[in-house]
């Protein structure tokens, strides 16, 4: 976990640089997420994939796993929508691919659906609040 921190602590803020036509909003894409990570992963010796898979109910999902060598040092699972149409389902996989690579790099991401849909007003919380 070592070599994730590092990683955490290198690749600092990710740049929002595609603009979503229909919102009108700003975005980071798979790809631009890749571009950054990508280098550190190499330069600490991590791999990281994320094959297609299938929950025990056969519903599909996304698998992200992240390696040191030959050694699992996390993984996640997540479940997909059951799309038909190929489009939507390989944009869901692009979403998903995205954002669990956000969530177990704990990288820098404002969540844009939250602030719009909740008020601009900050909460702050101590830490034995939260059990730490």
């Amino acid at each position: 976990m070592e070599k994730i921190l590092k990683i955490q602590s290198e690749i600092g803020v990710l740049s929002k640089t595609e603009t979503n036509p229909f919102f009108k909003s700003k975005y980071m894409d798979i790809n631009g997420l890749l571009a950054q990570l990508i280098p550190l992963l190499a330069k600490h010796e991590i791999t990281v994939i994320q094959p297609l898979t299938s929950l025990p109910d056969s519903s599909p999902a996304i698998a992200t796993i992240v390696m040191d060598g030959d050694k699992e040092i996390c993984h996640s699972v997540m479940p997909l929508p059951n799309l038909q149409d190929p489009q939507k389902m390989g944009s869901a996989i692009t979403y998903y691919r995205r954002y669990a690579l956000q969530s177990l790099f704990l990288l820098q991401a404002e969540d844009d659906d939250a602030n719009l849909g909740s008020s601009k007003k900050k909460v702050a919380v101590a830490d034995d609040e939260l059990g730490f």
